[in-house]
């Protein structure tokens, strides 16, 4: 599983993130809608996964491991530093 819900309530994405995924993330995001969400440990992203995160814009944490993405920073919402990236 790439999407699961770590002990201090925060949705991660991890590693590659296929189709399959975009349903697990529903059901978290209908249970916690305002997130957060940190996708800064995702490679790579499908698009039914992203759709899912534009569609529900939850807060979201760290940069998009996803290159694609975050190169054309598709998704715009006020960021918070993973704990992993921050110093």
């Amino acid at each position: 599983m790439t999407i699961k819900r770590d002990n201090a309530g925060v949705i991660v994405l991890a590693g590659e993130c296929p189709v399959d995924d975009a349903e697990t993330l529903l059901q978290l995001l209908q249970a916690q809608p305002e997130g957060p969400v940190d996708w800064s440990g995702c490679t790579r992203l499908h698009t039914a996964v992203l759709q899912m995160l534009m569609a529900s814009a939850p807060a979201m944490r760290g940069e998009c491991g996803d290159a694609f993405v975050a190169r054309w920073g598709i998704l715009k919402s006020p960021v918070t530093p993973s704990p992993s990236h921050a110093k």
